[in-house]
């Protein structure tokens, strides 16, 4: 398979261009402005749609304050938010920067790695494949997963080449339209797919795109998080570019609405949480992250305030606008209220009170202080906290999961308070979540009888393996832009720092094992794509941090604050 390399020099490196910025400029920068900056242009800019609050969207609506379409529909693309701000080209993969900032050797073979990822479909790239090694059975790591394409395409259009994502983003919206069956069952219309591959027939000399919806995922359990995804990429794609065509496109807004009519359907919840089966996101086995999972429910909130950026105010479009703000409100008030934990909230709960009845009730999901791991009272330090893994009746799970908590700061959905508090605890337990290998996709792991019960014995999920407190370079990027949108890029720096003693030597791994990441993990698959993208990005991000305006959002200043700690489980 040939691979284009017209965007490189001929000494196989990316074309020199001059730089916004060194990695020790940055603690210098005003980090509450880089959202709202322009890649290139340095232009005065209205408030961005980004800022607006909620509230304000009625105002919105209506058509004195809407520009229309030829077709009497409202454009939302007219707003200072998508001016065009041509993309240029990274330093990452350079001889040197004109800044003097000598870019670290392996960034190079990093993105030799990513290019020899590429899939083509009838002559055009449409994703990255999940890993390129040849020395172990494929099973489906020869395949472009919704999910891991993201770092990818993020370095992509951080790069300058935003026509690979555009591809990705068409593909996988036809394939959305596909009628998707589980045995007699058929998913919902908006289900994306988890992955696809490409079939060559050599005989008829065509090629045709094969997708995977759960059907033959282990436990056959559809991907929540890949319709989230897609709306998080379109959005990213739409603001590096500019380029709003792709997104008001009939088919992308159809598809847009598909994937929300999924989520914002009415049922028996009580939460404005999405309710979710084990498996359906990143820990894509058995891990007991069942019920209402971080993870899903900070892509959720994320992936609705990037759509009501990209839906136009048609007569469609804006019921979904006014749904989504509604969900916006319930969604941040309950997470910032019942999920957050820090070293107040966790005594209060250590004095709850049970079997409470009324609107009255402190303890509303009726926590048994009893159940308590005795590992959290040590984790939790005095100044710090995070958004715990999971809360239903009677449940709390007070796992650390890294991509809940780094969406959640991001995203906004943690008030900058929240978000500060995150990266102390991140730099207060740094033995335990980073390690020797950034970074632990959830801690801490379980064992033993636990593990039994928990996993169903599972054997890839051992204690301190895969997602069952294993270490994910690829979490890298995650940690970079949170870093960067709290004023803390010195934790990311030693993060990378971190992965470059190892990543390049040991081939990519997928993950690492042990409590400290040692190891190359037992399963691991080497030159894994999205543990070379997540480090791209990451270096990408600290060497010009106005890419974090692709894949973070402001903080909604009319977003239902978080309650008083002292009564903070009281209507």
């Amino acid at each position: 398979m040939s691979i284009p390399n017209s965007d490189m020099s001929q000494n196989g490196n990316i074309r020199l261009v001059d730089s916004l910025c060194s990695v020790a400029e940055i603690e210098e920068i005003d980090f509450s402005k880089l959202l709202d900056r322009p890649s290139l242009l340095n232009m005065e800019r209205k408030r961005s749609f980004d800022e607006r609050s909620l509230s304000e969207l009625s105002v919105a609506l209506s058509p004195r304050h809407s520009s229309r379409n030829a077709d009497n529909s409202f454009r939302i693309f007219d707003h200072p938010e998508y001016v065009f701000s041509p993309s240029r080209r990274s330093l990452i993969g350079t001889p040197r920067s004109l800044t003097g900032f000598e870019p670290h050797p392996m960034v190079a073979e990093a993105w030799e790695t990513l290019r020899r990822s590429l899939v083509f479909f009838r002559g055009q790239p449409v994703g990255t494949i999940a890993a390129t090694d040849t020395s172990e059975e494929k099973l489906n790591y020869d395949q472009v997963f919704v999910r891991d394409f993201v770092p990818s395409g993020l370095a992509f259009l951080m790069n300058g080449e935003p026509e690979i994502v555009k591809n990705f983003i068409l593909k996988t919206l036809r394939l959305q339209s596909w009628e998707k069956k589980i045995d007699r069952f058929q998913l919902g219309e908006g289900v994306m797919p988890a992955s696809f591959k490409v079939l060559h027939d050599p005989v008829r000399n065509s090629e045709t795109l094969i997708a995977d919806f759960g059907e033959s995922a282990i436990g056959r359990v559809a991907p929540v998080d890949s319709g989230f995804w897609w709306i998080i990429l379109l959005r990213a794609y739409t603001k590096s570019t500019g380029d709003s065509s792709l997104a008001e496109l009939p088919e992308c807004q159809k598809g847009m609405r598909l994937i929300l009519s999924l989520c914002l359907s009415e049922g028996f919840d009580t939460f404005p949480t999405l309710l979710c089966a084990d498996g359906c996101c990143m820990i894509d086995r058995r891990m007991g992250v069942y019920g209402y999972p971080i993870e899903i429910q900070a892509l959720f909130f994320m992936a609705l305030r990037c759509a009501l950026l990209l839906l136009k105010h048609d007569d469609e479009g804006k019921e979904f606008v006014e749904r989504i703000v509604k969900r916006l409100h319930a969604l941040s008030y309950h997470m910032r209220s019942y999920f957050w934990l820090d070293f107040k909230q966790l005594n209060d709960i250590y004095r709850y009170k049970t079997e409470e009845y009324s609107h009255t009730a402190v303890n509303k999901f009726n926590v048994i202080p009893d159940s308590l791991p005795e590992w959290v009272f040590d984790f939790m330090p005095t100044r710090g906290g995070y958004f715990i893994g999971n809360i239903s009746p009677a449940r709390m799970d007070f796992r650390w999961f890294c991509l809940g908590n780094c969406i959640a700061i991001l995203s906004s959905l943690a008030t900058p308070e929240q978000s500060m508090a995150i990266m102390d605890l991140i730099e207060s337990r740094w033995e335990e979540l980073a390690g020797e290998m950034p970074l632990k996709v959830c801690y801490p792991a379980i064992e033993s009888h636990e593990w039994r019960i928990v996993t169903g014995c599972d054997p890839k999920n051992t204690r301190w393996s895969y997602h069952n407190g294993g270490s994910w370079p690829v979490l890298l990027w995650l940690l970079t832009a949170a870093c960067i949108k709290t004023g803390r890029p010195q934790i990311a720096r030693r993060a990378i720092e971190l992965a470059e003693s190892r990543l390049l030597k040991d081939n990519w791994p997928e993950y690492y094992d042990g409590k400290l990441g040692r190891y190359i993990g037992k399963q691991a698959r080497k030159f894994q794509t999205w543990s070379v993208a997540g480090y791209l990005v990451a270096k990408m991000l600290l060497e010009d941090p106005s890419h974090l305006g692709m894949i973070a959002l402001e903080e909604d200043k009319q977003m239902k604050p978080a309650m008083k700690r002292s009564n903070s489980w009281t209507c």
